[in-house]
Parts: C-alpha cells; structure tokens; sequence
C-alpha cells in the first residue's frame, strides 16, 4: 500500500441553483491516479472510472460533455450538487472513499446551504457520505442513500443504477 501525505483540498464550490429542490451529496473528487492529482478539468465526478454522469445522462437521455452542460440540466432540474469533504488526506493510490482521512468537513458551507434553501430530498452518492452527514448534521431526516456510482459497486448494473435514479431526482 502506497501512503499518500498531501493534503488536497476540494477544487469546486458547491454548486445550488435559484429554486433548487434536490440536494445531491457526494464525498471528494476523484483524481487521475496516473497523474496523482484531482481532475480540475471536469466537474464533480469527473473522473473515467466514476458512473455518475454516465447515469445522469441516462435519467434524462441527453449526453452531458462539460460542466457547463452539467450545470444547465442540475439548473433546469433543480438540482444541488455538494461535498461532504473540503480537505481529505489518501491512505492509498486510489479514489475509493475508505481511503479518504478526513481532515476538514465542509460543514460550514453545506450548513449554510441547508440554512438558505428548503431541499424536498438530499441524496447521498454512498454510505460513507451519508454516515458523515448524519454524524454533522443530525436533525437532518429527508436524506436517502442513493446506489454508489462507483464502479466497484456491482451489486447493480449501470441499467439497473440509472433506473433507481430515475426513479428518485426530479423529472
């Protein structure tokens, strides 16, 4: 196992829409692991293996390529995107959330998040997040565990993944 020893520090601001509804709640970005550095060229969940965009795209049947398509359809749908981390520390050379050390929450933005806007449902993109969510935010009652976009969650397939969404963001 390699250790890592940099601090990284989250590269993007949350991202709520005026008349947001939905609240989705991830973990930290990913990074290119050859490159060994966070992927600030693409937006949240930007990374290859990630499946997250792969299905949004198939909840809403559109191709979604930049951030700025990304932004559009979350401002047209009503959606929020957020981390539950702003600085993490990686105990090894990959992007799975067990390896994260939390160092700083982002608790202070996303309080403030919740303070200004009235979310009829927060989604969490897997159990790590919504168990630190819940340990910081514990009046929190309408939140939801989504299936985990990562690819080592296999336990669905991409079809099966995109239905679930589908099933809860909004229409």
């Amino acid at each position: 196992m390699i250790l890592m020893t940099e601090i990284e520090t989250h590269p993007f601001k949350p991202f709520v829409p005026k008349g947001a509804t939905a609240l989705i709640v991830g973990s930290f970005p990913g990074r290119d692991i050859t490159q060994k550095k966070l992927n600030k060229n693409d937006w949240f969940y930007g990374t290859k293996r990630n499946q997250f965009w792969n299905i949004i795209s198939g909840v809403y049947n559109m191709e979604l390529k930049t951030a700025a398509d990304k932004k559009q359809l979350f401002s047209e749908k009503g959606i929020a995107i957020a981390d539950i981390i702003l600085q993490a520390r990686r105990n090894a050379s990959n992007n799975s959330d067990t390896n994260l050390e939390v160092i700083v929450y982002n608790d202070k933005v996303i309080k403030k998040i919740l303070a200004h806007t009235s979310f009829q449902h927060i989604f969490f993109t897997s159990r790590f997040v919504e168990k630190h969510f819940v340990k910081i935010f514990s009046e929190t009652k309408h939140g939801e565990c989504l299936p985990s976009p990562s690819p080592r969650y296999a336990r669905m397939s991409m079809k099966e993944k995109i239905a679930y969404y589908k099933m809860k963001l909004p229409k």
